[in-house]
């Protein structure tokens, strides 16, 4: 399978941030992959440049998404994770997160997981563990 367009940006925007000419960049397709133009490029081989330009000093941005540093007295990033990865996998992906959110108010006096305190994140891990079980 082809590469995608998104893929291809990502090897020019290499490409132009380590200031290589289209001769050295088409020398590393051959030399690398063996390959004389993008368009034969498949996914290894897109992996395989990416391995490349990172050894030559690109890194490539990361997308920005939303910021969950950490807050004093709030759960982590990774225990809102656990509890929602523990969710879809007792629901089977039948409930999202408005379930969620409606089993967190009606249990917990919780309306959403982003007002989870630190000390009943563990309790609502655990609670989520034994429904899974009794499902089980």
């Amino acid at each position: 399978m082809s590469i995608t367009r998104n893929q291809l940006r990502l090897l020019r925007t290499a490409k132009s941030k380590l200031r290589h000419s289209d001769e050295t960049f088409r020398t590393a397709l051959v030399q690398i992959i063996g390959k004389i133009s993008t368009k034969d490029l498949d996914t290894a081989d897109f992996e395989t440049m990416m391995g490349f330009f990172a050894y030559c000093g690109f890194t490539p941005l990361k997308a920005g998404g939303e910021d969950y540093s950490e807050r004093r007295g709030m759960a982590s990033f990774a225990q809102i994770e656990l509890i929602s990865a523990l969710w879809s996998e007792f629901a089977a992906h039948k409930a999202g997160e408005a379930e969620l959110n409606k089993w967190l108010d009606h249990y917990w006096r919780i309306s959403s997981l982003r007002f989870l305190t630190a000390p009943d994140a563990p309790r609502i891990i655990t609670a989520l563990k034994e429904m899974k079980l009794r499902a089980a």
